[in-house]
């Protein structure tokens, strides 16, 4: 998506973005061979009144001696002609939406499992907000297309198609008349229909923008209203707003003037052809209801190719659409497991070692995350790593977790580089209870198990009680089932930091990484936190980010880094007698907390 962006423009113009619709509609040939023929009946039946009308006016108004049972029959083949009409158009209207419903659905899933492999980067350069607009908004365009545009436009074409060939066997003269004006429609066609598709692009965008600022005011609504930006912001939708409706408006604008050029060519077209008709009943060499089968045909091949000029435009919105989804499809994960993965110690042991790591993001590549650095973490070893904003703490996370590979140097889990491994197998031998706890839109329940999903009730509750989250949840309004809101907005700071304990220990993980657990807590909290913290910390590997100092006394190490290196490491007391960064940094802190 980020990279090749003029490629990546000039394809999303092309009609051939709708390949990805087709791929997923074809998993599905019963019901695409049932929409085909119900349309076909249908268009049939379509074709088929004219014919009808021909014979009621020839059979019951063309002679001297009206015949009543001629009329009848002429009647009844029309009343015929309308149910097997409406009989047809209900099923192709069932089969076609089905399928429209279906490979919408279908698109969406791959998508999303597509996006569950793809690394922190790619969200990093694509902002969430946006994919989650092709996700919606996007996607909406396409089941519009499967299940309506296209059917309408196969249907018109079939019924257009059709009409010209029954105009032939009525009257070839008139026919041929009528065809020599077609080929002026396919060049108003291709003049408008570019200029559509790009406008179509742009439209999806500005339509991306207007849900990406609504996402992001929404998420943020407490500092909006705290910092009194309401009517700022308020301004800045409607600004995002006004640039949609002003892409959308160029865009209908254009398809207006395109309708009405391909109308007025064909309609006069027709006209000018019924003229002629009518000087030929005169003439005695036409009947009345060979000219009145011949209007009625024609005014239905013409609405037909009308009608296709404004599909056309839909399909072109459609395959701009299609464009954005693919890209979303296309995106690669770089990190994936090797072809042979190498196999993990089993029994896990719980180490990890950085050797002469150097990484810089891909996203920040002029600045060095970390450099030269080598760190050996010992099974049952707690080590707190410390040091200012910046120095590289969270990215040891980051590639322990392989999130990332580093560009020199290696990271090993129980002696096997990451890279050999599969990235899943790595991932099950870590627990992670993060800063900023993640909390989903769903009950507690599901929210404790996110640490294993298979867990019993009881081993949850279990887990709960050992992180000090039970009682807390035991008094929610349905306990346990109940549902916390997006975010965790039933729930403090502490209460869902507990969670996330608890969610660590249902893991049972050998290595635990705990990022600034307590950093945004109360002391109350912090206390009631870091005694679950130190459950969760037996018997297991632990690396320990933390700002306040005093929750890493007690590790066995301490590593300070500074700039993406280690400048010092041992315990606090001796640490604090070196008089370097860290005495420094937790004098000012002690001093602080002293005041």
């Amino acid at each position: 998506m980020a990279t090749a962006p003029e490629k990546t423009e000039r394809e999303s113009r092309s009609i051939g973005n709708l390949k990805l619709v087709f791929r997923a509609a074809s998993r599905y040939p019963a019901r695409i061979a049932g929409a085909l023929f119900f349309l076909a009946m249908s268009s049939a039946a379509t074709l088929a009144i004219p014919y009808g009308f021909k014979q009621v006016i020839d059979r019951g108004f063309g002679g001297d001696a009206i015949s009543s049972a001629a009329v009848t029959q002429a009647f009844h083949y029309l009343l015929m002609i309308v149910a097997v009409l409406a009989i047809a158009t209900g099923f192709r209207f069932y089969f076609v939406s089905w399928l429209g419903e279906r490979t919408v659905a279908d698109i969406r899933r791959q998508v999303q499992r597509n996006l569950l492999t793809l690394p922190p980067r790619f969200f990093e350069e694509n902002r969430p907000s946006e994919i989650a607009s092709r996700l919606t908004a996007d996607t909406a365009i396409l089941e519009q297309t499967v299940g309506s545009t296209f059917s309408f436009a196969l249907r018109n074409l079939v019924t257009g198609v059709g009409g010209i060939v029954y105009l032939f066997a009525l009257s070839p003269k008139l026919a041929g008349m009528l065809l020599v004006a077609i080929p002026f429609l396919f060049g108003p066609i291709v003049l408008f229909g570019r200029k559509v598709r790009t406008l179509s692009r742009d439209s999806q965008d500005r339509i991306a923008d207007v849900g990406t600022n609504v996402s992001e005011v929404l998420g943020a609504m407490k500092i909006v209203q705290a910092f009194g930006q309401e009517h700022r912001e308020e301004q800045r939708f409607a600004g995002t707003v006004e640039n949609a409706f002003k892409t959308a408006r160029k865009r209908l604008r254009l398809r207006a003037i395109m309708t009405v050029v391909l109308i007025a060519l064909f309609f006069g077209a027709i006209v000018l052809v019924i003229w002629e008709g009518a000087i030929d009943v005169a003439a005695g060499r036409m009947t009345g209801g060979e000219i009145a089968a011949f209007v009625f045909t024609g005014v239905l091949v013409g609405g037909a190719f009308g009608a296709l000029s404004e599909t056309y435009g839909d399909l072109l919105r459609a395959s701009g659409a299609a464009g954005r989804i693919s890209e979303l499809m296309a995106a690669k994960a770089e990190i994936r497991a090797p072809a042979s993965p190498v196999l993990l110690p089993d029994p896990a042991l719980g180490s990890l070692t950085f050797e002469r790591v150097e990484f810089r993001y891909p996203t920040r590549p002029e600045d060095k995350a970390l450099h030269d650095l080598s760190l050996a973490v010992q099974p049952g070893e707690t080590v707190a790593v410390v040091g200012p904003s910046g120095a590289g703490k969270s990215t040891l996370f980051q590639l322990a977790l392989r999130f990332y590979d580093p560009q020199g140097g290696r990271v090993l889990v129980d002696g096997v580089d990451v890279r050999d491994a599969d990235p899943a197998v790595v991932r099950g031998r870590f627990a992670l209870v993060p800063q900023e706890t993640v909390i989903f839109a769903a009950s507690a329940f599901d929210n404790l198990r996110y640490g294993r999903w298979d867990a019993s009730r009881e081993e949850i509750e279990d887990a709960a009680r050992a992180a000090n989250a039970h009682d807390f949840l035991v008094a929610l309004p349905d306990g346990y089932n109940t549902y916390l809101g997006e975010g965790g907005a039933r729930l403090s700071g502490g209460q869902r930091q507990r969670i996330a304990i608890a969610r660590a220990l249902l893991r049972d993980a050998p290595l635990l990484l705990l990022d600034e657990a307590t950093s945004a807590l109360d002391a109350e909290s912090e206390a009631q936190v870091q005694e679950a913290l130190e459950r969760l910390m037996k018997t297991r590997t632990t690396v320990v980010i933390a700002h306040r100092l005093a929750t890493v006394r007690a590790a066995h190490r301490i590593v300070v880094m500074e700039d993406g290196r280690i400048v010092e490491e041992g315990t606090h007391a001796s640490l604090s007698a070196r008089g370097g960064l860290y005495a420094r940094l937790a004098r000012l802190q002690f001093e602080s907390a002293a005041a």
